[in-house]
């Protein structure tokens, strides 16, 4: 590598280091380490987890039962709203969109910029892609 690169690599690990001094990562740790010692939500994603290995090997039956199949879709949807409405899961999904919001700014920057852009201008634009699956949420 020569030393302009190494210059772009040194850039890169300081936005890392500030990166973890942003109060919205601290912020992210926290309810992450929150959510780790919780032990009922713990025990919900668990749970979950049971409930969806449960579909997947009644689905894969050749003599599946629908009724099963709906029954256990029924119990992970009730599952899946219980950790939902967990505070410290709250707390998690909230902060992880708020770094998750900051590392597509700094990624949009960088991509526009390599494309000619004005690193001053260029910035991340939310937009809907239509699949919920990779959505933070409306903004």
């Amino acid at each position: 590598m020569d030393t302009k690169d190494m210059d772009i690599i040194d850039l890169a690990r300081e936005i890392g280091r500030k990166l973890q001094q942003d109060e919205n990562y601290i912020k992210f740790q926290l309810a992450k380490q929150a959510t780790d010692e919780d032990k009922e939500l713990q025990d919900m994603i668990g749970e979950f987890n049971l409930k969806r290995m449960a579909i997947n090997n009644e689905a894969s039956k050749e003599n599946r039962s629908e009724e099963k199949l709906q029954q256990f879709n029924q119990e992970l949807r009730s599952v899946y709203a219980k950790i939902m409405t967990n505070e410290n899961m709250i707390n998690y999904n909230d902060s992880k969109e708020a770094v998750d919001t900051i590392l597509a700014r700094v990624s949009a920057i960088i991509q526009k910029s390599s494309e000619g852009e004005d690193p001053d201008t260029a910035d991340y634009t939310p937009s809907c892609s239509g699949s919920c699956a990779t959505c933070g949420g409306c903004h």
